[in-house]
């Protein structure tokens, strides 16, 4: 991968190209990355973006699909044939079946539906970068938290209680996190899914059901803690 000191080395902020033609959109985005702590680099058609790519040195690029004088599939392509490894998001209106498999063909890490919530789009972020990049948002890596009497590491994907160290797998950190995000919060079942699956269904909810077993499990040895399910709305990390 081309150099570049927050991709390799793990420090300052992470560097974003954001492709996107819709100005509002756009700067919307911009703005909400930069007070992320994200660096960006707004480009408005495809051909502009290859150009300010191939130019820069980026741990992220988000795509718009409907790009003008190069699409957002063809963008992707000639990405990955300058950088195989720098992390691609398609951002589109377009939800079919078929848009999808080309986007993932074309190099794509995800794939986030519009119209979407900003939070969502954070989170997707974030699960990207930990994925690929072993870092969190902000361009910072990931510190460890305390979740009651636990010490929990996302990095490392471990949980200690009283010197007892569980490895989680990649999911069940992800989601933990983002309980821990939202501690004595709602968190809206829809967002998790989102969030952690990319996308929402009957079989996804059920799996993320088996994760959060999974989780309570894994938190049973501190009474204080506990995951409530919120009728209608989703689950709550309770932390007392």
């Amino acid at each position: 991968m081309k150099g570049k000191t927050s991709a390799a080395g793990g420090s300052g902020p992470v560097h974003v190209l954001l492709v996107e033609d819709d100005l509002n959109l756009g700067e919307v985005l911009r703005d909400l990355l930069e007070i992320k702590g994200y660096r960006v680099v707004l480009a408005r058609d495809g051909e502009s973006g290859l150009t300010a790519f191939l130019k820069g040195a980026f741990d992220l690029c988000l795509i718009d699909v409907m790009l003008p004088k190069m699409d957002g599939f063809a963008l992707a392509r000639a990405v990955r044939k300058a950088d195989r490894e720098v992390p691609l998001i398609f951002l589109t209106a377009k939800s079919l079946k078929e848009d999808k498999v080309e986007g993932f063909n074309s190099g794509g890490d995800d794939y986030v539906t519009k119209p979407f919530h900003t939070e969502e789009l954070i989170l997707r972020i974030e699960a990207v970068l930990r994925r690929t990049r072993g870092r969190g948002g902000g361009g910072e890596a990931e510190a460890a938290l305390s979740i009651g009497a636990f010490r929990f590491d996302p990095g490392a994907r471990t949980l200690e209680l009283g010197g007892d160290k569980k490895s989680l797998t990649q999911k069940e950190a992800d989601l933990l996190l983002l309980f821990a995000r939202h501690m004595n919060e709602v968190l809206e079942r829809d967002t998790a899914m989102r969030a952690i699956w990319g996308a929402e269904g009957y079989f996804i909810s059920r799996s993320m059901d088996v994760y959060i077993s999974k989780l309570r499990k894994l938190l049973a040895g501190d009474p204080g803690v506990e995951i409530r399910n919120v009728h209608g709305r989703g689950f709550k990390l309770v932390v007392r």
